[in-house]
């Protein structure tokens, strides 16, 4: 019987090979990486804060351990959580808030999907800067190190597969305005 990591990493290797020539790890060593995605926006940086504090219109389903968008939440307050319900009264913690400026930029600290069983430590730091055209920068950076059973030059590609999705969900929102 497989464990639950070791589904989640199958998950994670899946979803890497799917997008191997869109991947944005911009470093890899076998203590940790580094993966960006940025892209304009069609939205000023008030109106994407609005929606990036509400993480169950955009997060996906696939990548929740209750199999439910509508169970995850943020609360941008110091230590506020990134969280999801799950039944009879559990919760998962996906990451806690860090640094919140509303508008520019917010900043998450935790290690996603199978990374949180590991002894690692994942910084997600989401900007939003506005450009000159009226539309926006939305840049999604994280950051992982430290000591992993898993091998992190392996899995970084499917993270940074799982990352591109929920940046591309996210600015999907704005296209069907």
């Amino acid at each position: 019987m497989r464990t639950v990591l070791q589904t989640l990493a199958a998950a994670f290797a899946l979803v890497s090979l799917s997008d191997t020539a869109d991947a944005k790890v911009t470093d890899s060593s076998t203590n940790g990486f580094a993966i960006i995605h940025s892209a304009e926006v069609n939205a000023k940086p008030e109106a994407i804060w609005a929606q990036l504090t509400h993480p169950e219109r955009w997060w996906s389903k696939d990548h929740s351990w209750s199999g439910n968008a509508a169970n995850f939440s943020l609360r941008p307050v110091p230590g506020g959580c990134f969280c999801e319900k799950l039944p009879d009264a559990g919760f998962a913690e996906h990451a806690r808030v860090i640094y919140a400026a509303p508008g520019k930029m917010l900043r998450l600290s935790g290690a996603f999907g199978p990374l949180q069983g590991e002894a690692l430590v994942g910084t997600l730091t989401i900007t939003i800067k506005p450009m000159a055209s009226g539309d926006s920068l939305l840049t999604f950076n994280y950051v992982v190190g430290g000591y992993s059973r898993l091998s992190l030059t392996d899995i970084a590609p499917g993270v940074d597969g799982v990352l591109a999705e929920q940046h591309g969900r996210l600015m999907k929102l704005f296209l069907a305005r």
